[in-house]
Parts: structure tokens; C-alpha cells; sequence
């Protein structure tokens, strides 16, 4: 898990979780310690890694998803390149499916 302080980049926790969530990264709004922000608001996110792990992602990957969060939250608005983004983050799921049984036919319904 990791907690990060978007101080430097301007931002709230509550602004990034919704930039995020456009490109269809899930986060938390978290506070980071000696939080000047509210609690509803935050001054930082939270980044969990069993969601990727569970399907499969390795190191490559969380360097990939890390990419994808900086190049969203740096680029807040830019709807060009939001949805740049978002169709790599969709790239990335299917390539790494939830449930990856039913991607080869195991439980087939009859």
C-alpha cells in the first residue's frame, strides 16, 4: 500500500480521486499526517496493490500503472490526453482480466 502527499502537485485528495477515477483508476482519498486539509478532503491518496496483483500484474505493470496515475493527475483537464490515458488503463485490464477462467471457457453456461 502506498500513501501519497499531492501537496507538490497542487492537489487535493478528493480532486485526484476524481481525475483517477475518469481514466477508471480506483483510489482513496487519504490523509497523510499533519494533514492541512479536511478529512473530506484530504492532501493525499492511497494506492492498494492487491486489486493488480489478484489479476496477475507484475513489476512492469506497477511501473506502467504508476505512469498512467502521474501522466492523469499532471494532466487534470487535458481531455485529449485523459483519454489517452484512460484507453491505456483499459488496455491494461483486459490484458489482465478479473476472472480470467471465464476468458478461457471454464465455466461456460449450459
Amino acid at each position: 500500500m502506498f500513501l501519497i502527499d499531492l501537496r507538490s502537485k497542487g492537489l487535493t485528495g478528493r480532486a485526484a480521486t476524481d481525475i483517477l477515477g475518469e481514466v477508471g483508476i480506483t483510489v482513496n482519498k487519504n490523509m497523510i499526517p499533519f494533514d492541512p486539509e479536511k478529512p473530506m478532503v484530504t492532501s493525499g491518496i492511497r494506492l492498494g496493490t492487491p486489486a493488480l496483483t489478484t489479476r496477475g500484474t507484475k513489476e512492469p505493470e506497477m511501473e506502467s500503472v504508476a505512469d498512467l496515475v502521474d501522466r492523469a493527475l499532471a494532466n487534470a483537464g487535458k481531455d485529449s490526453v485523459l483519454k489517452g490515458v484512460r484507453g491505456r488503463v483499459k488496455d491494461l485490464a483486459v490484458s489482465f482480466p478479473l476472472y480470467p477462467e471465464l476468458e478461457k471457457g471454464y465455466f461456460s453456461r449450459k
